[in-house]
């Protein structure tokens, strides 16, 4: 029996997909919910702080201070979040969190004056349809250069890729690029990735050879994805990220079993 196919591709499903499609199915179309981590609950509220910064302020008001003030409103409100419920931190463990936040708020500050950017939006929900392919995308922030071209900001909680890396570590922000040009006719003349850990900025220009490429890929996914719903064969692909799944009970590649997963939802 032929499993029902998710309603849409986004760049973290392109990815999981690639990297594991058992994964994908578990989290796409069983829709088993992943335990929350440390890291992207923190990662979580660090974006949550920043995007109030910039919708709620004027651009004159967006300082340091706000920012924080912005962090400290985003705790309690991301952690009260009920797919959160799951994390247990002790008083110790919250006021790590809390401060390594406050960390990657203040080198948010080193890598750009926000005062100076000019936003068009943030949290902005994507979606076009190519084919039998729904592509959706929220993107961290949309904003606008010196010139009126579109830029893309992505901002990464994580450790920053090595050199050989970084373009593959851009491939998020190639499919907002391509999300953009498609919805709204217009290419971006940027596409950043902010990583406030080091901090560093990740840059490129988004081209019709990269673009291209991203269309090309997201269609080959999607008719590997849909194949794998109809012969309802998506397998493990064991791993160095192994250790980080939260699927291991229902994985046959660590001695997991798929009979033990619930009855199959119907994606929304």
């Amino acid at each position: 029996m032929a499993l029902p196919r998710p309603a849409s591709l986004s760049p973290t499903k392109v990815t999981t997909f690639k990297d594991c499609a058992l994964a994908f199915r578990l989290s796409n179309i069983d829709r088993i919910p992943e335990a929350s981590t440390l890291a992207a609950v923190k990662g979580t509220i660090v974006h949550r702080a920043l995007q109030l910064l910039f919708a709620e302020e004027d651009p004159a008001d967006r300082t340091l201070g706000a920012a924080l003030a912005r962090l400290e409103r985003a705790v309690p409100e991301v952690l009260s979040d009920a797919e959160n419920a799951d994390l247990e931190l002790d008083e110790g463990s919250l006021a790590a969190l809390v401060a390594d936040a406050e960390v990657l708020v203040r080198h948010a500050f080193e890598l750009e004056d926000p005062r100076g950017v000019r936003v068009i939006g943030t949290e902005l929900r994507l979606s076009v349809q190519l084919g039998s392919l729904r592509l959706t995308g929220i993107i961290d922030r949309l904003d606008l250069d010196e010139d009126g071209g579109l830029v893309v900001t992505d901002y990464k909680t994580g450790r920053a890729p090595s050199t050989g890396y970084e373009q593959a570590r851009l491939a998020g922000v190639h499919f907002y690029a391509l999300l953009c040009e498609e919805l709204l006719g217009v290419r971006p003349a940027r596409i950043q990735l902010l990583h406030l850990r080091e901090p560093v900025v990740i840059s490129t220009v988004p081209t019709d050879q990269s673009l291209e490429a991203w269309r090309r890929q997201t269609t080959a996914v999607w008719s590997a994805v849909e194949r794998a719903c109809d012969n309802e064969d998506f397998r493990p692909r064991p791993g160095r990220m192994c250790g980080y799944c939260s699927y291991h009970p229902y994985c046959p590649a660590v001695g997991g079993d798929l009979s033990l997963l619930p009855r199959v939802a119907v994606p929304a």
